[in-house]
């Protein structure tokens, strides 16, 4: 009977162990799964702008050590941006907004985790891409000769 019972205890035990792995792996499949979602987005956004689906591998080795916030510092904050360019600038913000949620996921992952933190990045970089458009299509309409000079200053 004893011997019953400890096998009973052991193998309550293992599945317990058993059920709480599955959970984590779980929890990080649904986080990998946001992040695929979130990314889906950022992709059509980047569509509707005319922009590449994936940013340029210079955009990207630029922001891969900042933040989400850092990536979205392009230009000074335009008070109110034209009107015709308001469709960019709010697509901007709404990839940037993407990219910070990604990051913030990626982060509760972990470092090792290969896809999230490349997505991660991906975002940050299209994030600071769209911003930069956002801040060149304001700067176009403000001179008189369409030289914005943006962007030598961003690098």
């Amino acid at each position: 009977m004893k011997g019953i019972l400890a096998g009973l205890a052991l193998g309550v035990t293992f599945a317990g162990v058993v059920a709480c792995g599955g959970a984590q792996q779980t929890k990080g499949f649904d986080k990998r799964n946001e992040i695929s979602n979130l990314w889906t987005q950022i992709r059509g956004w980047r569509h509707e702008a005319k922009m590449d689906l994936d940013p340029p591998a210079t955009f990207i080795s630029v922001v891969r050590s900042q933040s989400a916030r850092d990536a979205a510092r392009v230009c000074k904050a335009h008070v109110t941006e034209p009107a015709t360019c308001s469709d960019i600038c709010s697509i901007a913000d709404a990839i940037c907004d993407n990219a910070e949620a990604i990051c913030g996921l990626a982060d509760e992952l972990g470092k090792n985790d290969s896809f999230a933190q490349e997505k991660c990045t991906s975002a940050k970089a299209s994030c600071r891409e769209a911003k930069q458009r956002c801040c060149g299509c304001s700067d176009d309409i403000k001179s008189p000769t369409g030289a914005t000079g943006v962007q030598g200053s961003l690098w």
